[in-house]
């Protein structure tokens, strides 16, 4: 697995990463596997695909867990990202607020520990920044855990320029999380350009969904999700706006057939030439699209691949 460091100062990690949501929850829920998705995590550390990305939010603390199992064994092999700032009110809604108090920073980063099963979180996000509390107080709090040895690096998910700004004044920002895809690219425009933030300021930038929630990987004939999942209520994929969209995938298999390569690769690599500091963190639950994502890692488009991709219309409909 080829790799690219975390922040400037940061640890390598496979040019890869692992999304671990979907183990828990948010996706088809009724499919969920722990003996497998630990299987999962196993053989993503055996591929090289070294950063594990989880939250204290996912299943309540379950996915958390999840990944703690496997840290229990081989905490040496991986680099293990969580985030803290959101709170689950309703497990089965999903339904939760924001907490960026530094009190229940504190709280939810040793109960993040536990279930870690580690004495140390690599990289620790501020999931969603808290409007009831200024940022300066949850990033105050967050370095506190720096100095304190808990946590070595410190990144923020969803933000601002302004906020990634006010955040870096206080403790440097060692990454950006944000949704990125050919389906999604909001980080990339001028006016919010949080992906040139980051290569300015040293940081790394984690496009999560960069398969744009399964859509881009072509396998979908038809927009069918069961009550629960995520995708049964998104805009995007409502069956007036799903036909619409297809002219994405459609783009997407045209490049992937020229490099004997699947559409997820495609989508993968898209990301990837987006930055050397760039690192994409797909989600799954199954060993063959694992081995498969981390493939992508060696797939140079060329520049009219990029052109071409570059030229896809945006989905029609919002992404939430």
């Amino acid at each position: 697995m080829l790799t690219r460091r975390l922040g400037s100062e940061g640890p390598e990690v496979g040019a890869i990463g692992l999304g671990c949501m979907g183990m828990s929850w948010g996706y088809a829920e009724s499919q969920r596997d722990d003996q497998l998705s630990v299987k999962v995590l196993e053989q993503a550390l055996d591929l090289g695909v070294t950063l594990l990305d989880t939250s204290d939010v996912y299943g309540d603390g379950h996915n958390e867990a999840l990944v703690g199992r496997v840290l229990a064994r081989r905490r040496d092999e991986a680099v293990v990202a969580t985030k803290v700032g959101l709170v689950v009110d309703d497990l089965t809604t999903r339904a939760m607020h924001r907490d960026g108090s530094p009190e229940h920073i504190r709280r939810a980063a040793e109960a993040s520990l536990r279930r870690l099963n580690t004495d140390v979180i690599d990289l620790y996000y501020l999931h969603r920044v808290d409007p009831d509390v200024p940022l300066e107080d949850s990033w105050g709090q967050m370095a506190e855990l720096v100095r304190e040895g808990k946590v070595r690096h410190l990144g923020l998910s969803e933000v601002s320029l302004e906020e990634a700004e006010r955040a870096h004044g206080v403790h440097p920002v060692a990454a950006i999380q944000s949704e990125l895809s050919l389906w999604t690219r909001d980080p990339l425009v001028s006016e919010a350009d949080v992906v040139g933030w980051c290569a300015e300021h040293g940081a790394a930038f984690l496009p999560y969904a960069p398969l744009g929630r399964g859509f881009l990987t072509g396998t979908f004939e038809r927009p069918d999700f069961e009550d629960g999942d995520f995708r049964a209520t998104n805009p995007r994929f409502s069956d007036s706006a799903f036909t619409a969209n297809l002219r994405i995938v459609d783009a997407v298999r045209s490049v992937a057939a020229r490099h004997g390569a699947t559409p997820a690769q495609v989508a993968l690599a898209w990301t990837l030439a987006q930055g050397e500091h760039l690192i994409p963190i797909p989600g799954t639950r199954t060993p063959r699209y694992l081995a498969e994502n981390a493939e992508a890692a060696t797939l140079a488009l060329t520049a009219a691949d990029l052109e071409e991709l570059d030229a896809v219309p945006m989905p029609v409909g919002s992404r939430y």
